[in-house]
């Protein structure tokens, strides 16, 4: 259940929030520190972290040691990271995850502002008059937010919500006006609204005049920007495009809330700053219902920024300028103080192929999966001397490419801070015991410090001891220099900390109400900064863009919600989305198996039909990786091309290839053995209770592809019935073992033929028929199949919402009351929309 008194959801929860109990057993833990693959004593294992530490930096520099770290860890872990890294190993190679999703927004905000502070809350969200969603599918990435959108669109119906997306997303649910624009063109879009803005005399002149610098220079770069370059470079037509201006330039009162869509782009950066820019012209910052605003996509990307997790950053928003480095130095009373920006994530990875990273330590992130080029970043983890991770699940695909592996304490189990979106820092508490010898990160880091000899600048006996030298820190020689100072929290007390209610700096912790309220920014100048964009168009010839993003109910690379059934339901076996006019060309039907490729690799993929794809465009989720899919590592085909001011990957856009694979079996397989069938040309799977059911597609015959599985499948003491029709070429077998199914095999040249997808997924739980040989027929007479997953919360599945809808349920409203579906977190409401309308329109027609 959510805390009803926190700020940020009131209570509410998104699935994968609900979800997190069914998270919490050893299935797939990481339990025992191992090493090669054999489990080794915690003493062993950390004594060894700081032996190859030790002797890495004596024998090639500071410089060939480094640390990739994770908007999972909490703030105490990021911090003691850091600490260690940059003040005691002379070295800076210490970057996050974030960089992948965060670090253009970061770029943009030092730029424009002189420090990484975002400048709104979700309440400007409720508040604004005009909400600009761009490059975010809020409505599945942050339903909570999301959900507090519309109810405040409900309750104010002259709010106007523009979205701005290559797609038509779930969260076009909301739009009044959706601007389906070219991958890549934002920055022309921004730009031409300053252009516009100027030439309408709808420019707050004198906030730029009093509090900005560099106005004419930026108007200068959008000259060009006229309403028909913007028109082509966007696709955009006219009249929505004026449509667009016209609401901005009329509304005081606006957010811009963005996301992915903008930072994870080779110019994110300039794009996040065209979108400031607009913000500064108009005044629109620093108060009540307005400002530009990043949002995160991980729980703790902002609390990793605050403590310098990113390689260009020092900590407590502090860059690596001399008076900088000083200070922290004499703070940590460090050892030996780093005293300049190290590798980012793309360059980290790409100097351990090249050698020159001797040893690096992964904690809480799968960059096997999540980095692009994957197949380069595999090559280094292969090439580096020592590799370690922490992590709280065993077969990660980065865990299988480490020398040691440490037990991570997981959500539930550990104890820390965290800062969310808006700047709220709130308190995680431990509430479970940790698995095996499981242990939380902070201690890990820790403890090897003390084994290097530097115990007595890590002598902490909690988190609490943690979180105070870092708010701390935050205030030393902060003479009103840095807007991040949580100094007052310096003194808490163990019993305050453990009680620390939900806390947004500055707010809670000065007079001030919100960062640059008073105008005064924190460059050298003391004003804010308009940066001079030149929009660029990606550049690719390929007549198929890759587009990247996520699923409504998975989180990342699934190795937490990729063992939970229900979260598996809503979008299962790896597919990819091509639009339907796409698909006619090409003579593809939806379900068809294709490959997806390009110079740097190849995914293998079931096809699905959206129709809110441009037809240029093939969309991928980000989520499958080796353990969950035969070829679904969509990073594979992700060059390492990233912002040249952030380091952030161009994630959203790539070049691709798209073919049919021709297939002579499909397949469903029930085992409840976790198999990878490596022989084959296409597999993906979801979990099930008791098991997991694998989708099956090869270019062999049915008979061909069952002596492959054999090969995998355990067939010791089980009882084998089996049917074969030669002619059809329909293989079924069933293996029985203690009164249950073993696993369950079905093979036939036609997808059609196979036995029906919720009779399978509950073969693991379902009691056996009294004659066990029916289970051969693939089906249960009497079952009920309730239709592909919608309300992952409920369990509701789309045939029993059609048949309510038929029985009378002409509403979102009415449906919840008789199903349940779209009362939880909301998430589905969009798409129960679209199947009452789909419902309507059957009927009339």
């Amino acid at each position: 259940m959510g805390d009803g008194n926190h700020p940020a959801n009131a209570g509410r929860l998104c699935v994968k929030g609900t979800a997190l109990a069914e998270t919490l057993g050893n299935e797939g833990r990481l339990l025992h520190p191992t090493l090669a693959g054999d489990a080794i004593t915690w003493d062993s294992a950390l004594d060894l972290v700081a032996k190859k530490l030790q002797e890495t930096r004596r024998l090639h520099g500071p410089e060939s040691v480094a640390f990739y770290l994770s908007g999972q860890l909490l703030t105490e872990d990021y911090y003691v990271a850091n600490k260690l890294m940059k003040g005691f190993l002379g070295s800076a190679n210490v970057d996050t995850n974030s960089r992948l999703c965060m670090s253009s927004a970061v770029a943009a905000y030092k730029r424009a502002f002189g420090e990484d502070i975002v400048p709104c809350s979700y309440e400007d969200l409720e508040t604004c008059d005009l909400l600009v969603m761009t490059g975010s599918n809020a409505a599945w990435t942050h339903p909570v937010v999301y959900q507090r959108i519309v109810a405040a669109k409900k309750e104010n119906p002259e709010k106007r919500v523009v979205v701005i997306d290559t797609r038509k997303t779930a969260t076009c649910d909301v739009a009044d006006l959706h601007l389906q624009i070219k991958p890549g063109s934002d920055a022309f879009l921004f730009g031409g609204l300053l252009k516009y803005l100027d030439e309408q005399d709808l420019l707050n002149q004198h906030y730029i005049d009093s509090y900005t610098e560099g106005f004419a220079e930026s108007l200068e770069a959008a000259a060009s920007l006229d309403r028909d370059t913007v028109c082509r470079a966007t696709g955009l037509d006219s009249e929505t495009l004026e449509s667009f201006y016209q609401w901005f330039g009329a509304t005081d009162n606006t957010v811009t809330l963005y996301s992915q869509g903008i930072n994870q782009s080779a110019t994110g950066t300039d794009k996040c700053n065209a979108i400031i820019n607009c913000h500064l012209a108009t005044g629109r910052i620093g108060r009540p219902g307005a400002g530009p605003f990043s949002i995160t996509g991980q729980p703790n990307a902002m609390g990793g920024r605050e403590v310098g997790g990113l390689a260009n950053q020092l900590a407590a928003h502090m860059d690596f300028t001399p008076t900088a480095v000083n200070r922290v130095e004499r703070f940590w009373n460090a050892a030996d103080m780093a005293s300049g920006a190290g590798l980012k994530a793309v360059d980290m990875f790409a100097a351990a192929a090249e050698g020159k990273i001797k040893f690096i330590w992964i904690m809480a992130t799968n960059p096997a999966v999540s980095l692009p080029d994957t197949d380069a970043v595999r090559t280094a983890l292969q090439n580096c001397d020592f590799v370690v991770v922490s992590d709280c699940t065993a077969d990660t695909d980065t865990a299988q490419l480490a020398d040691l592996v440490l037990p991570a304490a997981a959500w539930g189990e550990k104890d820390g801070t965290v800062t969310n979106s808006e700047r709220v820092i709130s308190r995680q508490r431990k509430f479970a015991q940790a698995a095996g010898e499981s242990r939380p990160d902070w201690w890990m880091i820790t403890e090897v410090a003390r084994r290097m000899g530097f115990g007595d600048s890590f002598e902490y006996d909690g988190p609490a001891d943690i979180f105070r030298e870092h708010a701390a820190l935050s205030a030393f020689e902060n003479h009103g220099e840095r807007a991040f100072n949580i100094g007052a929290l310096s003194s808490l007390s163990d019993d305050d900390y453990d009680g620390l209610a939900p806390t947004r700096w500055p707010k809670a912790l000065t007079s001030q109400t919100e960062p640059l309220a008073d105008g005064r920014y924190f460059t050298p100048s003391g004003r804010a900064q308009f940066i001079a964009v030149n929009a660029e168009a990606p550049k690719d010839a390929s007549s198929l863009i890759l587009n990247t993003g996520r699923f409504r109910d998975q989180w990342h690379t699934m190795t937490r919600t990729g063992r939970v059934p229900r979260l598996s339901r809503h979008r299962d076996f790896f597919s990819v989305s091509v639009s339907p006019k796409y698909a006619q060309s090409r003579n593809l039907r939806d379900g068809d198996l294709v490959t997806v490729k390009n110079a740097l690799g190849r995914i293998a993929a079931i096809v699905t039909l959206d129709a809110g794809l441009p037809d240029d465009q093939v969309f991928a989720p980000i989520h499958w990786s080796d353990q969950f899919a035969s070829a679904g590592t969509v990073s594979a085909l992700i060059p390492a091309i990233t912002d040249p001011n952030s380091g952030q990957p161009q994630s959203k856009f790539a070049g691709v290839e798209l073919a049919r694979m021709e297939t002579a079996s499909w397949g469903l397989l029930f085992s409840r053995d976790e198999l990878i069938p490596t022989e084959l040309d296409y597999w993906s799977r979801i979990p099930t209770e008791g098991g997991f059911v694998y989708l099956l597609a090869d270019c062999s015959t049915p008979e061909v592809v069952a002596g492959k599985l054999a090969r995998q499948l355990p067939g010791d003491n089980t009882q084998a019935i089996s049917y074969i029709d030669a002619l059809k070429q329909d293989v079924r077998e069933v293996h029985l073992e203690n009164g249950v199914a073993r696993h369950a095999l079905f093979l036939n040249p036609d997808r059609d033929q196979l036995p029906g997808q919720a009779w399978i997924l509950n073969l693991g739980s379902a009691p056996l028929p009294s004659t066990p040989h029916s289970l051969l027929a693939g089906c249960d007479p009497h079952g009920v199949d309730t239709g592909p997953m919608v309300c992952s919360c409920w369990e509701v599945g789309e045939t029993e919402i059609r048949n309510a809808v038929a029985q009378g349920a002409d509403s979102v409203e009415t449906l919840g009351q008789r199903l349940r579906c779209g009362t939880q977190c909301g998430s589905c409401i969009p798409e129960l929309k679209q199947i009452i309308l789909q419902s309507q329109k059957d009927c009339a027609a």
